[in-house]
């Protein structure tokens, strides 16, 4: 999975950034000091494989990962090329969601750019969504515009196609009323929008960046109650975040000074694991183990993934020759004192085919012949 940290000059992008993946990105308080985007890979926190690591002793013990993308800041008229326009629309293409970092504070000694680099303006977090928003929106009406075309040629020869068009021809007035791909009712029609890859279709989290203060006491912070309500009208999901002190978190390398620090604070889970839970419920993921004296491993799959596909997610040959899954569920297995053996006996260990939906948590051996 990967995700794009996207947001204005500013905002805190890096820095929240160099919080969650210790990659050391440049953060300065100027537009443009991330030119290239910087890629961090993060193990996602499983106390369930933690056990099973703990109770097999494997060779390797293998967490899934999300690989997080800071890409460089934007200004206003990026889609046509305005600022760092063009990349910065190019590397969102090539993520899975979206974490768009909002500000929500006010601080007279950071500069506040939306359209000039030079000009420091009010902080104003619905603005600064639209600003970006807008960017995406214009790209990808250009784009639809392009595709209502194409299959307006083409239904010259094959009626077909003049479905596709009529389905195109709506989105781009909803792109042009400069609202985003995402809240387009496109019923039964979804895949056939999702052919055209668009950048404002892209599943997002909002990142309410505050000041500790404003942090401490979130819910009565002005800025982030509007970004939650726009996040409501959007199927959105929005993360209340103190970046400062996600780097301050970041710095402490004992986990257990890590966790006074958070108790103190009041938070049960850093920034980074509230985060990764936003990102799974965004999109639908849930994790399923396989375990053994060689490896224990947490895979990401999407929910309703069937046994024969998610065995494909470790080779497709297994896929290939999937014969049956030999299926527990974790709960289930810790419920007979961590045995699976005293699993098998009260008859929870399955015996699962290729109609099987594979569920959060299930601990999985395949069989499959090649």
């Amino acid at each position: 999975m990967k995700l794009g940290i996207v947001g204005l000059p500013n905002v805190g992008k890096s820095t929240l950034f160099n919080a969650i993946t210790n990659a050391g990105a440049e953060s300065a308080n100027y537009p443009f000091c991330t030119i290239e985007p910087n890629v961090g890979v993060v193990a996602v926190p499983d106390a369930r494989l933690d056990k099973l690591a703990e109770m097999y002793e494997p060779d390797k013990k293998t967490p899934a990962v999300i690989e997080f993308v800071d890409i460089a800041g934007l200004v206003k008229g990026a889609s046509q090329g305005a600022g760092l326009g063009n990349k910065f629309l190019e590397n969102i293409r090539r993520t899975d969601a979206i974490v768009h970092v909002v500000r929500c504070f006010d601080d007279e000694n950071i500069m506040h750019v939306v359209a000039d680099a030079s000009q420091n303006v009010p902080v104003d977090p619905l603005g600064d969504i639209e600003t970006i928003d807008l960017e995406l929106i214009m790209a990808d009406l250009e784009m639809v515009n392009r595709r209502v075309e194409k299959a307006t040629k083409a239904a010259k020869g094959d009626k077909k196609f003049l479905h596709e068009a009529e389905v195109f021809k709506a989105l781009a007035e909803h792109l042009n009323a400069g609202k985003s791909a995402r809240t387009f009712d496109c019923g039964d029609d979804r895949a056939i929008i999702e052919t055209a890859d668009l950048l404002s279709l892209k599943p997002i989290i909002f990142a309410a960046n505050m000041d500790e203060e404003g942090f401490a006491h979130y819910e009565d912070n002005p800025y982030f109650q509007s970004v939650r309500d726009l996040a409501a009208k959007e199927g959105a999901q929005v993360l209340p975040i103190c970046a400062k002190l996600e780097q301050d978190i970041a710095e402490l390398d004992d986990p257990e000074e890590r966790a006074m620090f958070l108790e103190d604070l009041g938070i049960e889970k850093s920034g980074l694991d509230r985060l990764i839970q936003c990102s799974y419920e965004l999109l639908g993921l849930i994790s399923f183990l396989t375990y053994g004296k060689d490896e224990c491993r947490a895979w990401t799959i999407r929910k309703g993934t069937k046994a024969p596909q998610a065995a494909g997610k470790i080779h497709s040959d297994i896929e290939r020759g999937f014969i049956r899954a030999e299926t527990i569920n974790f709960d289930e297995m810790m419920a007979c004192g961590g045995s699976v053996a005293a699993a098998k006996e009260k008859g929870l260990l399955r015996s699962e085919g290729k109609e099987y939906v594979v569920k959060d948590g299930d601990m999985i051996y395949f069989r499959f012949n090649v």
